[in-house]
């Protein structure tokens, strides 16, 4: 895979640097560019029209979510320029989140992630799909859950409400989870998993024991090359799996 081109769009001076350090002791990312507000940052990132900007929430002029909302509808007339965002943040309250991915983000990550992870987030946006920090995954999950009974409401008469975030689907994942296809009990403890429940819980819920349900949560996370359940259940709503 040819290096992923970045713009860093941060006002710390301090964390900008250390980014840019960081990036350059790997081979999958290049920093083509900074900026230390979102007004030179919009005009950097439209100028030079990087894979993906990263982009820090409290801006010192216009706010992150601006920043994003600005870049995903500029470069919307134009595939190929069409930009790609990764929120980069300390702030993981709710309406901070799904604002947004609401505005367009493409992924979202907090400021403590470890630069493997990082990279990680950076190389799955490239690809076209969305990463989500362990950290703010309970409320992008909640949101899909509002956004699959909204629409099964409106089946029945009722008006949906508008969707907030979109979970990109993975052909990739679709495609080997052809190969290697969930048996109906893995997909009734996935479907327990994305609703938050416990090992114990699912346990309860489907009459097995704790040491069949880690069996099968451990046939899942292989299924879906998850590291853990969060990653899973995100995959899982990414893929179609669980609605």
């Amino acid at each position: 895979m040819s290096q992923i081109s970045v713009v860093l769009i941060e006002d710390h001076d301090l964390t900008r640097v250390g980014l840019r350090t960081a990036f350059q002791q790997r081979h999958e990312v290049k920093v083509i560019g900074e900026a230390a507000n979102g007004q030179d940052g919009l005009e950097l990132a439209t100028d030079i029209k990087p894979d993906i900007a990263i982009v820090d929430i409290g801006l010192p002029d216009i706010d992150g979510i601006e920043v994003t909302r600005w870049l995903k509808k500029n470069g919307s007339a134009s595939r190929e320029s069409k930009q790609k965002v990764l929120i980069l943040t300390m702030q993981d309250n709710n309406e901070t989140v799904l604002a947004a991915f609401a505005a367009g983000a493409d992924s979202y990550c907090m400021k403590d992630i470890n630069l493997e992870k990082l990279i990680e987030a950076l190389i799955v946006t490239q690809e076209g799909n969305s990463w989500v920090d362990p950290t703010i995954a309970r409320i992008v999950l909640q949101q899909a859950r509002n956004n699959s009974t909204s629409r099964r409401s409106a089946g029945f008469g009722g008006a949906a409400r508008p969707q907030a975030i979109q979970v990109r689907k993975s052909p990739e994942l679709s495609q080997l989870l052809q190969t290697a296809p969930l048996t109906e009990r893995e997909l009734q403890v996935l479907e327990l998993i994305v609703a938050g429940c416990s090992n114990a819980a699912i346990s309860d819920r489907l009459y097995i024991t704790v040491g069949t349900v880690k069996t099968h949560v451990r046939n899942i996370l292989n299924k879906l090359c998850a590291d853990d359940r969060t990653q899973a259940a995100v995959r899982a709503l990414r893929s179609g799996l669980v609605g």
